[in-house]
């Protein structure tokens, strides 16, 4: 048997499955930050455009000024990500289930951990924080991040984000205004099946693959408040997939591939906040 004697209609259908469930289910982050796809070569640029200013005439007839809008390119280089599987072509008679369905799943969701890890790492490399290590994630914390924002003039137009780990957002639910529908209504305007809400004009989404440090009650998770064009996602091949034969090992080797980047375009519109795991208030009730 040889590659040429899969049958084509399974490659198609396969890719498609992969496709859909990256799209549906493997990357939280993907809608959240700018993205550019189709890239030819290793790198693209996105651009930080700066505030224009409006003017005048100096008289009815008179020549119009042309605003001085700075643009400065800012690169993001590419990379190649590969998540491959074998299977056993004697498995495949013994499973009761879509072994199709089932990798074309875990195929997508190891790519959408990638893609997302991606965009965290662009945010890690932003500068601009709220509060210390030695805090949780608090409402004064959040105000000073929301005041940080509306200084640096960030766009409050419902494309701000923020990203926090599962006890952040144990720390957000304890807090009135986020947990109660009064404040925050029912509206879950970014993510079906995930944890996320609305809440002071910024999506919240909970995310388990924020950075962590340390252990017990000094361990910390960095999580982050930004705009969506301050961070962009590139990609110069959307995801693929190969299906080859190999004889030696009696299998087929099932590869989902993509080439992506991501790049911190404007440092201004992300703010990170290091926040304890614990609350220091919770430590002491239980000691």
């Amino acid at each position: 048997m040889t590659s040429t004697a899969i049958d084509a209609s399974f490659i198609k259908h396969f890719q498609a499955e992969v496709h859909n469930a990256y799209q549906q289910q493997g990357s939280k982050l993907k809608k959240t930050v700018r993205f550019k796809d189709n890239i030819t070569g290793t790198s693209t640029t996105f651009q930080v455009i700066g505030a224009q200013t409006a003017n005048q005439k100096s008289s009815r007839n008179a020549q119009l000024t042309p605003a001085a809008v700075t643009h400065a390119p800012v690169e993001c280089t590419l990379s190649d990500w590969y998540a491959g599987q074998w299977v056993d072509k004697m498995d495949e008679l013994k499973v009761g289930h879509d072994e199709r369905q089932v990798l074309a799943t875990a195929g997508a969701y190891a790519l959408g951990r990638k893609t997302d890890a991606l965009i965290i790492t662009a945010l890690s490399s932003a500068s601009q924080t709220a509060g210390t290590s030695s805090e949780a994630l608090t409402k004064e914390r959040i105000l000073s991040a929301f005041q940080t924002l509306n200084t640096n003039e960030v766009p409050d137009d419902g494309e701000r984000f923020a990203l926090v780990g599962p006890a952040q957002w144990n720390q957000l639910l304890s807090m009135e205004e986020f947990s109660n529908a009064n404040y925050v209504g029912n509206e879950h305007p970014l993510l079906s099946g995930s944890e996320s809400r609305k809440w002071m004009g910024i999506n919240w989404i909970m995310h388990t693959g924020l950075p962590t440090s340390g252990s017990g009650s000094s361990a910390t998770t960095t999580c982050f408040i930004y705009h969506k064009s301050a961070v962009g996602l590139a990609a110069g091949q959307d995801i693929t997939t190969d299906i080859t034969w190999h004889g030696d090992y009696a299998a087929h080797y099932v590869n989902n591939m993509m080439s992506q980047g991501a790049c911190l375009i404007d440092p201004k519109g992300v703010v990170k906040m290091v926040c304890l795991d614990t609350p220091p208030a919770e430590e002491e009730a239980e000691t």
